[in-house]
């Protein structure tokens, strides 16, 4: 398999990343995170094309760059940017919009309702082409407060009615959901709480009638909410895809965040040993650099090769994302979840270590670095979780 990008890849990560290091510096990242005015990057991404990879140009999307065809080619993109995304300590909210909620979107504006009416493909096709061109954000609410991690655990209720549907339930944790234009909620409509069966998707305007969105900035600068719905109405055609069916376009959208994810972290943990590595030559102890003590170095070579593991992994993630095989898919996605977790968990640590002190202090990057790997690690299911999901898997399919 070839790994080399292609013009068009070298040619999009070159520009991205002369814009964020012009553009997206630390200090104006602070800035962000303090609520100072700070440009609009969104737009920004727009134009570069961002927010169309892994859309397909028939719904105003840019399709995909690379010479693989088809969601890996997306999929491979998407891991370019991410890396240049990871690098920069983006606060935007391209994972939750457009490669979690572009999965979902296409997956409707692919597949006609229940009732065979066109009504909600349209719905998703108008969507996708607002992605793209940067004048809508969506976000996913899946996750519930019992259900951890699994994403079949829904206990939020609907009741059919002849004019739609009535929504009645809480969402937990919802990325970027106090940013977002419309959501995208999984409701349960048939079945008991923690069925696969029964899950179906429905899209919701933010200021739908009995909506409650409560956001909160998270650890790492990014932004979350709680999302309560009582007796939201929504019209037949907010319904995605067929009824009771919408559980594996869950599974696979959060599939391709995770995968996005790893290639974020792998952004994130090359800048981490660049910059630790340069102090190390820079920091002076006893008349002599620091970075000459061999057990300094030991330890640097210790991060430079979990970089290395993870990129590997990711880029496997990536590639995995087109599998027809969803055992397969699964697989792949939980090592590679796992590994890179493991590897973060590593680099994160050890750079605080070798930058003493200074590694934790708020006007370093290094600590914004290792809150964001934290959280990265933490989202869609940690090491620990998909380690076990793995082993459940091995078990049945051998």
């Amino acid at each position: 398999m070839e790994f080399s990008l292609n013009g068009e890849q070298q040619q999009l990560k070159d520009s991205l990343e002369r814009y964020l290091a012009k553009n997206y510096t630390f200090d104006l990242r602070r800035k962000q995170l303090a609520a100072a005015p700070a440009p609009n990057h969104w737009n920004a991404f727009a134009e570069f094309g961002l927010l169309g990879i892994g859309i397909a140009e028939q719904f105003g999307g840019m399709g995909a760059q690379s010479n693989l065809g088809g969601t890996g080619a997306a999929a491979e993109d998407t891991m370019l940017v991410m890396e240049c995304l990871g690098r920069a300590l983006a606060l935007e909210p391209y994972v939750a919009t457009v490669v979690v909620g572009g999965s979902i979107l296409q997956y409707g504006a692919e597949n006609n309702g229940s009732d065979g009416n066109d009504g909600s493909k349209a719905r998703c096709m108008q969507l996708l082409n607002a992605i793209s061109t940067g004048s809508v954000k969506v976000a996913l609410a899946a996750h519930e407060r019992q259900g951890r991690y699994k994403l079949s655990y829904v206990a939020t209720t609907t009741t059919k009615r002849d004019d739609g549907f009535l929504l009645n339930g809480h969402k937990a944790v919802t990325l970027h959901g106090d940013s977002a234009d419309t959501l995208i909620i999984s409701a349960r409509t048939k079945g008991l709480v923690d069925d696969e069966v029964g899950i179906s998707i429905f899209l919701v305007n933010k200021d739908a009638l009995g909506l409650t969105i409560r956001g909160y900035p998270t650890n790492d600068g990014l932004r979350a909410a709680e999302i309560t719905l009582n007796n939201v109405h929504v019209s037949a055609d907010a319904l995605i895809g067929r009824e009771h069916e919408g559980y594996a376009a869950i599974e696979r959208a959060i599939d391709a965040g995770i995968a996005a994810h790893c290639a974020e972290a792998v952004g994130a943990m090359a800048a981490l040993v660049e910059q630790t590595l340069e102090y190390l030559k820079s920091r002076k102890q006893f008349g002599v650099a620091i970075g000459s003590f061999q057990a300094l170095q030991h330890k640097m070579v210790d991060m430079f090769i979990a970089t290395e593991q993870a990129r590997s992994m990711a880029i496997l993630a990536a590639l995995k994302l087109a599998s027809a095989d969803t055992t397969e898919r699964r697989r792949t996605i939980a090592a590679a979840k796992s590994i890179v977790g493991q590897s973060a968990r590593l680099v994160a640590q050890q750079a605080v270590q070798l930058h003493g002190g200074m590694g934790v202090t708020d006007e370093l990057p290094i600590s914004h670095y290792f809150k964001r790997l934290t959280a990265i690690d933490m989202t869609y299911g940690d090491a620990h979780y998909h380690r076990a999901q793995l082993g459940e898997m091995m078990l049945v399919n051998p």
